[in-house]
């Protein structure tokens, strides 16, 4: 199967139509839930499906989940079939912010063994921008027939990284802005701080002034000086719900820097537990 991370709109736009390709639109706004659903009835990626980050591409929270738990990998399967994805299914995922909720798609087709899978650079705003055709149809799905193979190493759990943040072999990533990582601010989750021995290593930094990936030499070059040379699949990737932990995986497989994890509970599953360590300030 074809491994893919980001795909251009130029490219995309021939594939329009195509018995292979899935479209799913992940915009989202954590402040306004609805929202994203509405901007995609009002516009959106001809034949694209509308996935929402709370309903489709988590479980309901409790007060020890975190707050983007997981779904069951049978559950996400299911849902994946409902929508039409087929085993030899090109998915595009896209959203309007950079591509931090589409990557969380992305990240979980990966989980449940689907390579052929890509973020389109650049979003909604770009295709946009680039006059490319846009539909407020909602087309009915036919349902696939797509078979989950789930890799389980690919998500950690809280013990896991209380471990691995005192292992010098493991490297921990802190994919969150660098005040909160730092326990100034904390907007969200009731704990400032960060977990003991991660680095800090903003999303932000994957991208370019225009909210597109940066090039993977140079994405590599900086990620390659924050590793200090422990390998990818040494490292471990967090964030505030595990959403922009996941656009810091797909840089790293963008890179050449495959086979990180991530710690799907992240701060908010973290924090949640006083007795868990927390760190604050600039340094590990």
């Amino acid at each position: 199967m074809t491994t893919r991370t980001l795909i251009e709109a130029e490219a995309l736009e021939p594939l329009l139509g195509s018995r292979r390709l899935r479209l799913f639109d992940c915009r989202f706004d954590l402040a306004r839930p609805e929202s994203g659903r509405q901007r995609y009835l009002d516009e959106h990626l001809p034949g694209a499906v509308y996935v929402d980050l709370n309903r489709d591409l988590s479980r309901p929270a409790t007060p020890t989940s975190g707050r983007h738990p997981l779904p069951a990998p049978e559950v996400f399967a299911a849902r994946l079939r409902e929508w039409g994805v087929n085993d030899d299914s090109l998915v595009v995922a896209y959203d309007d912010v950079n591509g931090m909720y589409a990557a969380r798609l992305w990240w979980m087709l990966r989980w449940l063994g689907h390579d052929d899978a890509a973020v389109l650079d650049g979003g909604m705003r770009r295709w946009i921008q680039l006059g490319l055709p846009t539909s407020d149809e909602v087309r009915p799905t036919v349902h696939g027939n797509f078979i989950a193979r789930p890799r389980p190493g690919r998500a950690v759990s809280a013990d896991e990284l209380l471990l691995a943040g005192h292992d010098p072999a493991t490297r921990v990533l802190d994919a969150r802005a660098p005040e909160r990582y730092r326990g100034e601010v904390e907007p969200i989750d009731k704990v400032a701080g960060h977990v003991p021995g991660a680095r800090n290593y903003p999303f932000t930094l994957n991208l370019d002034d225009q909210g597109r990936f940066l090039p993977p030499g140079q994405l590599r070059a900086a990620l390659a000086a924050c590793l200090d040379d422990v390998a990818p699949e040494r490292t471990i990737a967090y964030c505030g719900s595990g959403v922009t932990a996941c656009h810091l995986l797909l840089a790293m497989e963008h890179a050449g820097l495959a086979g990180a994890r991530l710690y799907p509970g992240s701060w908010s599953e973290w924090s949640s537990d006083p007795a868990r360590p927390v760190a604050t300030g600039p340094e590990p």
